[in-house]
């Protein structure tokens, strides 16, 4: 019998960036489940990331995220390198622009992995990495109408 780490989907596969996108209108969750979907993956670890009614100690009314036309760029070289990581059998990411309202969805990450560990280590290092390298910008909009911009780089 062959063991287990020979068989091809212990590995990462060849192509598994599945979805990358920028998106000004709502987000779903269920597209990015089945980008990752894979027979060979035993886990599959999700992030969804949603607009908060507070920041800072402040209530937030809404928020607007914009970006630099380069974003889709970045997301993807982020992508690639959390493969280039772990076995990762699919990966997709959204994340969205325009003005939202608390409760929507700012941003969907999904990764699929052999095994449980590792998808839940490569979906980490994919929603920390986006939200600290890609050029999106968040302006919070307070209750108390003061303003704020919250920068990724």
């Amino acid at each position: 019998m062959t063991g287990v780490s020979d068989h091809p989907g212990e590995r990462g596969a060849d192509d598994p960036v599945k979805l990358i996108g920028i998106r000004e209108s709502a987000l779903s969750v269920d597209e990015v489940f089945a980008a990752v979907g894979d027979h060979a993956a035993g886990g599959i670890a999700l992030f969804v990331g949603t607009v908060r009614n507070h920041d800072g100690g402040a209530d937030v009314d809404a928020l607007g995220y914009s970006c630099h036309p380069s974003a889709e760029d970045e997301m993807r070289r982020i992508a690639e390198k959390v493969v280039a990581e772990y076995p990762v059998r699919a990966l997709a990411a959204v994340h969205r622009v325009g003005d939202l309202r608390v409760g929507d969805l700012a941003v969907v990450v999904g990764v699929s992995c052999p095994h449980r560990g590792d998808a839940f280590e490569a979906c980490r290092k994919l929603i920390d990495d986006l939200k600290h390298e890609v050029p999106i910008w968040k302006h919070q909009k307070f209750s108390d109408g003061t303003e704020e911009w919250v920068g990724a780089c």
